[in-house]
């Protein structure tokens, strides 16, 4: 038994039988006692029986062989200095890097809060990004029309059509053409010499119509009506205006009058919350000349300085909606007979010529008293709004180019003038608009 053991395990190992592994001890008598029969029996059934059997990898008897791990990735870490557990310590700099003279990443707690905002943008800048879409049109437009060529009566012709199409409307365009034709007619023109000439005759017609909203302290509180067409931005206008005159210090209660849209509701209440001001509601189908009556007796007995009442969406050709309107008017003037002391008029600049007759038929019926121009950021029809200038003489009291609280600004014609005709912000400073 002795001979076959050593002769079964001198082959498990590598050796010839009967030759023993230096370093391996031979199992002594006993050892296999706990192997069951059976097993020892196939044992020993092996070890009789030639078996050609490849030769293994020699190995401690009684020792497990581990199990393969990889090797983590090399550290920058020197081998010398052993990283606790937890916490994981700071990503080490190579030493290259350290000496260098690049500013150290910030620390990866940094909040928001302390980092240091980007400058905002004035005005200027971000009107001028609003009427990009106008002043690029018109710019390539005027371009391909003047490509070394004299001011004749065919470029003339071309050039009126360019401004018509770009809504500055007919009036203005034949008035920018005769300018034209009287100082440049027969001679080279450059799209510049163009442009300055469009930026003036813009700016003359828009002077008289660029008047601020004015808040004189006669009236308590003094009402702004707010009306419009669907989706022309009368809330968000709203919303805008409020947190500009709670920052001057007015005291503004807001009146919910659209009472068929529970989300035009809500969103004048979001709009009531960021600037801290009282938003008067009803149920929703509630009447809305009843919300108003109700708007400007609380608003009496609270001192607000601004009472401002929203209204539903409507369509100019449905006389059943302006009807509704004009009530709710009369229901205001029986508390007091001079409100509406504002009636504004929200006007979207993507609707292009339909916003001509809305500015008519809102004017009639609901005695419209001043233009708000929103979404001017979005079309290249901007030049509408010198059409309705020119035709109406209304005051433009404000103008939005985006959906920031801060994107609502009082309007200035040098400086539509000067962006719509594609100045650029440097040239805008050199003339003093900025």
């Amino acid at each position: 038994m002795s001979d076959k053991k050593s002769g079964f395990f001198g082959r498990l190992f590598g050796k010839k039988d009967g030759a023993a592994k230096e370093n391996i001890e031979e199992p002594k008598p006993g050892q296999l006692d706990d192997v069951p029969l059976a097993d020892q029996a196939s044992e020993v059934a092996e070890v009789d029986q030639p078996v050609d059997v490849p030769p293994l990898v020699p190995i401690a008897v009684n020792t497990l062989v581990p199990t393969f791990t990889p090797e983590p990735e090399a550290s920058l870490a020197p081998p010398s200095q052993a990283a606790p557990a937890t916490p994981p310590p700071p990503p080490i700099v190579d030493a290259a890097v350290a000496s260098s003279d690049a500013t150290p990443a910030p620390p990866p707690d940094l909040q928001p809060d302390d980092v240091e905002p980007a400058p905002k943008k004035n005005w200027f800048s971000r009107l001028a990004s609003g009427l990009k879409k106008s002043s690029d049109q018109l710019t390539d437009n005027i371009g391909a029309i003047f490509t070394k060529k004299k001011l004749d009566d065919e470029t003339l012709e071309q050039l009126e059509d360019v401004l018509i199409q770009a809504d500055l409307g007919i009036e203005t365009a034949v008035e920018i053409t005769e300018k034209l034709a009287k100082d440049r007619f027969d001679k080279e023109i450059s799209v510049e010499e163009i442009r300055t000439v469009l930026r003036d005759e813009v700016a003359k017609v828009l002077a008289p119509v660029a008047l601020p909203l004015v808040f004189d302290g006669a009236n308590s509180p003094h009402v702004i009506l707010m009306v419009g067409v669907n989706g022309s931005g009368k809330t968000t206008t709203i919303g805008k205006l409020t947190a500009k005159l709670t920052a001057e210090g007015k005291k503004v209660v807001l009146a919910a009058g659209d009472t068929f849209r529970a989300a035009a509701v809500e969103q004048l209440q979001v709009w009531g919350e960021r600037s801290g001001v009282e938003v008067i509601t009803r149920p929703t189908g509630a009447d809305a000349s009843g919300l108003a009556f109700d708007a400007v007796t609380q608003a009496k007995a609270q001192g607000a300085d601004v009472l401002i009442i929203d209204t539903a969406g409507r369509l100019q050709n449905r006389d059943e909606l302006m009807a509704e309107l004009e009530k709710i008017i009369r229901v205001i003037k029986k508390i007091d007979p001079s409100a509406p002391h504002t009636t504004l008029l929200t006007l979207d600049a993507t609707t292009g010529q339909n916003a001509l007759n809305q500015v008519e038929i809102f004017g009639k019926r609901a005695g419209v008293s001043g233009l708000v121009m929103t979404k001017l950021d979005g079309t290249a029809r901007g030049g509408i709004l010198v059409a309705i200038a020119k035709k109406f003489n209304l005051p433009v009291h404000f103008i939005g180019v985006g959906e920031g609280i801060g994107d609502l600004e009082a309007f200035a014609a040098q400086d539509f003038a000067e962006a719509i005709a594609g100045a650029s912000e440097v040239s805008a400073t050199e003339l003093g608009v900025v």
